[in-house]
């Protein structure tokens, strides 16, 4: 069995689509664990850090630059890299996405051949933003 590499906060109210990130998390050696919603998120998340978090911009409950702002607002995690994940693909939205904070974009739907390897990307430019 291929060695974890981290744990993933997958934010997504749409079953099938979450279960098909989830999937091919765990196919490249990543765990994820799941949320519907974002006020299910953030209890988590209050007592865990994870790799990094995956959010839908538009959910039941809050959008995600709400989320992003409470995740944010934990002491814990205001180094976790949080990747916005959307339908919303206009000119403009990833602009705006990351000047709200986000460490990175990605547009559904998602290219699953580059899946994992976009959100490593994006990691790692924030971790080297960071220790640079």
């Amino acid at each position: 069995m291929e060695e974890q590499k981290g744990l993933i906060c997958l934010v997504e109210d749409n079953k099938s689509i979450s279960k098909l990130f989830a999937t091919i998390l765990r196919k490249n050696g990543y765990d994820a664990i799941e949320f519907d919603n974002a006020n299910s998120a953030l209890e988590w998340l209050q007592n865990n850090k994870p790799y990094c978090v995956l959010t839908d911009v538009l959910l039941p409950d809050m959008n995600g630059t709400e989320l992003l702002e409470k995740i944010r607002g934990i002491k814990s995690l205001e180094q976790v890299p949080i990747i916005a994940i959307t339908g919303l693909a206009q000119p403009g939205d990833e602009a705006k996405l990351i000047a709200a904070g986000f460490d990175g974009y990605m547009s559904k739907p998602i290219n699953v051949a580059t899946f994992v390897q976009d959100i490593e990307n994006i990691v790692n430019n924030k971790n080297q933003s960071k220790n640079g």
